[in-house]
């Protein structure tokens, strides 16, 4: 492409992406200048560094952030086949009952925006172990509601506890996987989550039908507790920063020498570390223009995505007559092009960032998560058309399944690049970029479906995605070619934060 030369010399500035951690190198050139109590990696195949870790344990640790992920996922899918049931009970009218389900999308914006910082100061572990925790007392205790009230404040509660999967779940890839194995670390990450809005429904109605509604969180409580008791064997610290620190701890106590490292070099105080961390995300996405960017390309992703899932099962039970039971077996669709575009992308990610980083003579740089935006952005208004108007003018059920698995396809493929181009990008703060570029995503996953019944109703399926798939060429064709030629130049006016 034309702007090669750009990218590649845009490989040798801070954003850049090298197998083994800058802090590692500045770390080791102080070494040799003769500070002999300086704690840091012994060479770049250290054994204790999460990139020599055996294949077994970082497959088995996101096997395991995988199973969480299902968890988030579920969490909102399961509760649709029961909302009528939790409005008799309740007493609520349609509009509130929508909240309980929604309001579980807006904690997801304000939760990792919490968590990733406090995963920079106490690590991934801890934070993901307690996070579940708290997900699991306030889930159980939205079973138990009474009253609207406690049902939308346990839903809240218990979306900032779930929400560790999108603070979590990419800086352990960062952590584990070097940059060339990013695809096929995604194709695992993502499989097991994106089950969840197949399975969510038809387990959520099976559960209501049956057995109550309550159990429907209940069910999840249970889940994920047995997950929790797993990583407290399985789930080991994977941020750098934390495995030197006790490595430098352990230094001190064994020989008495004042070992430390390089996020201890400075005199911090705990509460100055915890005030700054936890200011980064807002920080990063005020001063990185690039990550604005991202975060408004996915923000119009995600809104589409939850505008047209919201009304989804409405379509089928209203227009094509068909049970609750049967409606949410039309969500295998999309999970059909959800798993297609984690399994094909995920691979053809890593190909591709092999193949352009042998072209730039084995310089890397984000940009090379870019091309593979192209074909995400051609499937989604392709899906939009093909959903919308075939669900217009009434035709058999599987075409509009077949738009609607082009849609999820196209979603996910975008979603992977632009993750992946944060992920390379902010590498020392991977938690508090990702918790920023995902900031915008949330609040219109939770906007955008407000809308939905009125512009459906006033402009048909039809015409109703022929303006959201318009609006996306307009806003998402450029973003790829946008990336590509100015990424680097909009990375580079980002100030440091931190």
């Amino acid at each position: 492409m034309a702007a090669q030369e750009d990218i590649e010399k845009s490989s040798a500035t801070p954003g850049s992406v090298e197998p083994v951690p800058d802090s590692a190198n500045d770390a080791d050139s102080k070494k040799e200048e003769g500070d002999p109590y300086l704690v840091t990696w012994n060479g770049s195949d250290d054994p204790e560094h999460p990139y020599n870790w055996p294949f077994f344990r970082k497959w088995a640790i996101t096997i395991l952030l995988s199973n969480g992920g299902l968890v988030t996922l579920m969490s909102g899918a399961m509760l649709a086949p029961a909302l009528e049931s939790i409005s008799a009970d309740l007493g609520t009218g349609e509009e509130e009952t929508q909240i309980f389900l929604s309001i579980f999308v807006l904690a997801f914006a304000f939760g990792p925006m919490v968590l990733s910082p406090l995963a920079e100061v106490f690590g991934r572990r801890p934070v993901w172990i307690l996070s579940s925790c708290f997900y699991i007392l306030w889930n159980t205790v939205a079973g138990f509601s009474r009253t609207p009230g406690l049902m939308i404040a346990s839903r809240i509660l218990s979306g900032i506890g779930a929400s560790a999967e999108f603070a979590i779940t990419n800086p352990v890839l960062s952590d584990c996987w070097i940059p060339s194995q990013r695809g096929v670390s995604f194709t695992i990450s993502t499989f097991i989550p994106l089950l969840g809005p197949a399975i969510g429904p038809i387990i959520g109605g099976a559960v209501s039908q049956s057995i109550g509604w309550r159990w429907t969180f209940w069910i999840l409580s249970i889940y994920d507790g047995l997950l929790v008791l797993i990583a407290l064997f399985l789930f080991r610290e994977t941020y750098e920063v934390i495995i030197l620190n006790r490595r430098a701890a352990k230094l001190r106590k064994s020989t008495g020498n004042p070992y430390y490292t390089e996020s201890q070099g400075a005199s911090e105080t705990l509460g100055s570390r915890v005030g700054g961390a936890l200011t980064r995300p807002i920080r990063l996405l005020l001063t990185q223009p690039i990550l604005q960017l991202v975060g408004f390309f996915l923000a119009y992703n995600f809104g589409i995505l939850y505008l047209v899932l919201s009304t989804f099962a409405t379509l089928w039970i209203e227009r094509y007559g068909q049970t609750q039971t049967q409606s949410g077996l039309n969500y295998i669709a999309l999970v059909i092009g959800y798993t297609i575009a984690a399994q094909v992308g995920g691979r053809l990610m890593d190909r591709l960032w092999a193949y352009l980083k042998a072209k730039a003579g084995n310089n890397t740089a984000p940009e090379y998560r870019v091309p593979l935006m192209i074909p995400g952005a051609i499937l989604i208004p392709l899906g939009l058309f093909i959903y919308g108007w075939t669900a217009e003018r009434h035709t058999h059920w599987i075409v509009p399944d077949i738009g609607i698995a082009i849609l999820g396809c196209g979603i996910i493929n975008n979603t992977q690049s632009l993750q992946a181009y944060v992920m390379d990008a902010y590498r020392e703060y991977v938690a508090s970029a990702s918790a920023a570029s995902q900031f915008l995503r949330s609040i219109t996953g939770f906007a955008f479906p407000i809308f939905a019944p009125a512009m459906y109703q006033a402009l048909g399926y039809g015409w109703g995605n022929s303006v959201l798939a318009l609006t996306f060429v307009v806003i998402g064709w450029p973003a790829p070619f946008l990336l590509w030629k100015y990424g680097a130049t909009l990375r580079a006016m980002g100030k440091d934060q931190r």
